[in-house]
């Protein structure tokens, strides 16, 4: 086996919706400002109770559901989240034991909002070497337990979800070897650190950064895979910021893709904005089976990885 493929993508958000008129009554903002800054509409929020293991596992059910697999055909699984708040076990152990895995490689990956595109690029690396065969990848995140709801800047941002696919070995690679990297000295951009534990953002630093240096960037991630921008069809952001999202396509020239923007529905999911994204894309049949599609996210640490993808 040469590479890796994309056998199906899932997902799972909560029921609660948080709208803007919502939003209004909470903190001092209007539906008009939220929208007009960021493009959002409305989110979706866990209950108190819901944890990242509980949306992460419905995620991993959707997938395995829309493959055509068990637990059982699983023999690594990776969670990407930056919001799990036990140590031990880790969130992947407890994916791995409600389905049924046998005995797989569970591990957790944080890089925040890039971590699902980090993850995807780990487990393509894996089944490559030959460690790993077939692969269940998960996007978690419950930001709302870390969401300062008086801070109208970002509690208007923020929403709950999980994403995930499973990747499997193939003799043709239909998942392109992923483009990563940092800008460590912006790390502190984007953060949740003690003792507040709250989500903040320097957003004006984070704005430039991402308008001006991620488009050649994502443009690279193509020149890698051998694809231009005008053969792909679907273009999958981290769903940070839709003005963002309108800039880095504008940019990178994907005139026939078909652009996601779950950001308006979903808000800021972190690292289960991108794989959310895509499997509702699929859902609907908006993007055409076997067409390459350019997975890219960014965020705290100031991180970013991207990848080209056959759609399942």
């Amino acid at each position: 086996m040469s590479g890796s493929r994309a056998l199906a993508f899932g997902h799972y958000q909560p029921s609660r919706v948080l709208t803007n008129a919502d939003l209004e009554k909470m903190v001092e903002t209007t539906d008009e400002w939220i929208r007009s800054r960021v493009g959002i509409e409305t989110r979706r929020l866990a209950k108190p109770t819901e944890t990242v293991a509980d949306m992460a596992i419905q995620a991993a059910h959707s997938v395995l559901a829309n493959a055509g697999l068990t637990g059982a055909d699983m023999d690594m699984v990776l969670v990407a989240t930056c919001s799990a708040k036990d140590r031990s076990p880790n969130t992947a152990a407890r994916v791995a034991a409600a389905i049924g895995a046998g005995s797989p490689a569970a591990i957790d990956l944080n890089t925040a909002c890039s971590g699902f595109t980090h993850a995807v690029g780990v487990a393509d690396s894996c089944i490559r070497a030959g460690s790993a065969r077939t692969v269940l990848v998960i996007g978690v995140e419950k930001l709302s337990d870390f969401t300062d709801w008086t801070d109208r800047s970002t509690c208007v941002l923020l929403g709950d979800g999980a994403g995930a696919v499973i990747l499997t070995a193939s003799e043709e690679a239909e998942v392109s070897p992923v483009l990563w990297g940092s800008v460590p000295e912006m790390g502190n951009a984007v953060r949740i650190e003690a003792p507040a534990e709250t989500f903040a953002q320097e957003g004006q630093a984070v704005y430039r950064w991402t308008t001006t240096s991620l488009p050649g960037i994502a443009l690279e991630v193509c020149r890698r895979a051998g694809v231009t921008p005008e053969d792909l069809g679907a273009v999958v952001l981290h769903q940070a910021n839709l003005r963002i999202i309108e800039s880095i396509t504008k940019k990178l020239g994907a005139t026939n893709a078909v652009i996601a923007k779950d950001v308006v529905e979903s808000g800021n999911t972190s690292a289960a904005s991108v794989p959310i994204a895509l499997s509702k894309l699929i859902e609907k049949n908006e993007v055409k089976k076997g067409s390459p599609v350019l997975l890219f996210a960014f965020g705290g640490g100031l991180s970013y990885a991207g990848q080209i993808i056959h759609c399942p």
